[in-house]
């Protein structure tokens, strides 16, 4: 098969993305109509594009709740006094990342590091500031029918003891010059290479995309 073309799966987010806005703010019942068709025919697209039946995409990217904004992936860098990183093994794919995953309502980006460190990683930490806000498209990490902003915030560990939670093979410290192999669509060896500059002090300024 053809290697898909990713300038134009996201172009085609974005138009239907667009469709979405002008169907809620839509006057007319003309202008609903014309929006609705642009939005089915994007979907046809994006299921030609990608493979993937038309009603799965449409679980994942129509929101309808009006105005169509990024998700939030947040993700907890916790070091130990080893200069050493502490990555999960997601079951999904048998590879690593950063612990964390989507934002829950309820809860503030802090809660939400903290929580998820404790459940997949066994870990009690305590967040205490950002390094960096990703997008996930600038960042050229595999596309996806979301559109993703990843919220990385540093954690200092209360303890040293991990072990697996419900949705981890594997929890383990690594040096940066001896990682494992990277759940890419979660992180790159890129980022994990920035958080160790800001683990050195070479960088302190939040990393903005």
């Amino acid at each position: 098969p053809q290697p898909m073309n990713r300038n134009f799966f996201e172009q085609l987010k974005r138009i239907q993305a667009l469709a979405e806005i002008g169907l809620h703010y839509s006057l007319s019942n003309y202008d609903t109509e014309r929006y609705e068709e642009i939005q089915k025919i994007c979907l046809e697209m994006l299921e030609e594009l990608t493979d993937v039946p038309l009603p799965k995409i449409k679980a994942v990217i129509q929101e309808n709740n009006g105005y169509k904004t990024p998700k939030v992936d947040v993700r907890a860098v916790v070091f130990n006094s080893e200069g050493q990183i502490l990555l999960i093994q997601e079951k999904v794919d048998g590879c690593w990342a950063l612990p964390g995953g989507w934002a829950d309502v309820g809860y503030t980006p802090r809660m939400i590091a903290e929580k998820e460190c404790l459940e997949e990683a066994g870990l009690t930490v305590t967040a205490t500031r950002l390094l960096a806000v990703l997008d996930k498209t600038a960042q050229q990490m595999p596309p996806e029918f979301e559109y993703v902003y990843k919220l990385l915030i540093w954690c200092d560990p209360i303890g040293t003891q991990i072990s697996t939670g419900p949705e981890t093979d594997n929890v383990g410290w690594f040096n940066e010059d001896n990682l494992p192999e990277l759940s890419k669509p979660r992180i790159l060896e890129s980022q994990i290479h920035l958080m160790f500059e800001y683990f050195r002090g070479e960088r302190t300024d939040v990393y903005l995309d």
